[in-house]
């Protein structure tokens, strides 16, 4: 029978407090998180306003490099707590992290880089954790199932769609001619584009009647096109099978989607503490 020691304890502790929203110290962790990257992030707009940044630049600098000090260490207690640390600095959020830490301090060699700690932004996604919604990060995985399953679909969909672009756009350059903007057959397929998609950007338009019926047939063709992708995709998410996840995070492969009420890691089999 093993025992765990002091030290293991210690990084379990700090692992549970880190990577899960399920206790009241891993809550209170996350919300001083995304606190932190919520400041930093207004420091960065901040200091974008010129005569804002002219009178308290000294000050949004101190401040911003308190936040990418505490970033960091927290970065290495990441590392440290988890058992197998590559699986936390090549995930996702492993190198969200690694991306908006770096660049203050990239910013003491080269100017103008400390500007991409806006990617802090990108950390906001750990709200998902601490607001219990790990179900949206379940529903929003079975949507990438969805969109995968679909793709073979969406992409015949979407080369009949540049191959009606293309027709249309070359009958346009006919009836219409330079004369009217339709200066070549390219130029006439980006109206085509623009027309189809709803988008009107109203700097080519038709002025013959023939080809203003064309635009309008193109028009209403296009509401049609807008739903074809959504119908394809809502069918294929309606197959997928939705499963609760929640929060428990493993301490050894740092696996997060679990079943709820799970004892063990589906990944790797550890126990999962808390």
């Amino acid at each position: 029978m093993s025992t765990k020691t002091p030290h293991s304890k210690w990084k379990n502790r700090l692992h549970e407090i880190i990577y899960e929203a399920d206790t009241p110290g891993g809550k209170l962790f996350d919300v001083v998180l995304l606190f932190m990257i919520l400041s930093s992030i207004v420091l960065v707009m901040l200091e974008s306003v010129s005569y804002l940044n002219d009178q308290y630049h000294t000050i949004f600098n101190i401040l911003e490099w308190g936040i990418t000090i505490l970033f960091s260490v927290e970065y290495l207690l990441r590392i440290i707590s988890i058992q197998n640390p590559k699986k936390y600095i090549f995930s996702f959020f492993g190198i969200i992290d690694l991306l908006s830490t770096i660049p203050k301090y990239l910013s003491l060699f080269f100017v103008g880089t400390h500007a991409l700690v806006a990617l802090r932004a990108l950390r906001l996604l750990r709200v998902f954790r601490i607001l219990k919604l790990a179900r949206f990060v379940g529903e929003s995985n079975q949507l990438v199932k969805a969109l995968s399953a679909s793709r073979a679909k969406i992409s015949v969909f979407l080369f009949a769609v540049v191959i009606v672009s293309i027709i249309l756009g070359t009958i346009m350059y006919l009836i219409e001619g330079p004369q009217y903007g339709f200066t070549s057959i390219p130029r006439s397929v980006y109206w085509c584009i623009v027309t189809l998609t709803t988008v009107g950007y109203g700097d080519i338009s038709p002025q013959t009647p023939l080809g203003q019926l064309i635009a309008s047939v193109v028009m209403i063709l296009g509401y049609g096109i807008i739903a074809v992708p959504t119908g394809i995709v809502s069918a294929e998410y309606a197959q997928q099978n939705k499963v609760a996840l929640n929060t428990q995070s493993c301490v050894h492969c740092n696996e997060t989607t679990h079943e709820d009420h799970a004892k063990f890691c589906h990944n790797c089999g550890t126990s999962l503490h808390g």
